[in-house]
């Protein structure tokens, strides 16, 4: 008599541990190593995933994620977190941060026609 399976798809990158908890729990994962181009597609569709949970949810264990993938975007192009924590400051410095909350709204500038002579 053949073993019924349920199988679930899920098609991403998972962290490093999820293949074990998966086993612990007697089930099989499906799984394999993604190569270097693969790998930083995957990347940032699991930035996407993880905001997209944060913008959910707001919980801050999501923006932990968030995070988690930044450092791992950062590790893959061989690139210091502490660089992307320095370009940040430099924005800052020169534009602002967020703290003060404003929202552009428009821009309105002089029309063409008023300061053209015809």
């Amino acid at each position: 008599m053949a073993v019924m399976t349920d199988r679930r798809e899920y098609d991403k990158l998972v962290r490093d541990e999820i293949p074990t908890i998966i086993r612990e729990n007697g089930e099989t994962p499906i799984v394999h190593v993604a190569d270097d181009g693969e790998y930083g597609k995957r990347l940032v569709d699991k930035l996407d995933e993880e905001i997209e949970e944060f913008r959910e949810s707001g919980d801050l264990e999501e923006l932990a994620d968030v995070l988690e993938v930044i450092r791992s975007i950062c590790r893959h192009r061989d690139v210091e977190f502490e660089d992307v924590e320095t370009i940040r400051e430099e924005k800052a410095r020169e534009r602002g941060g967020f703290g003060d909350r404003i929202v552009l709204d428009a821009v309105e500038s002089p029309s063409q026609e008023s300061n053209s002579t015809s």
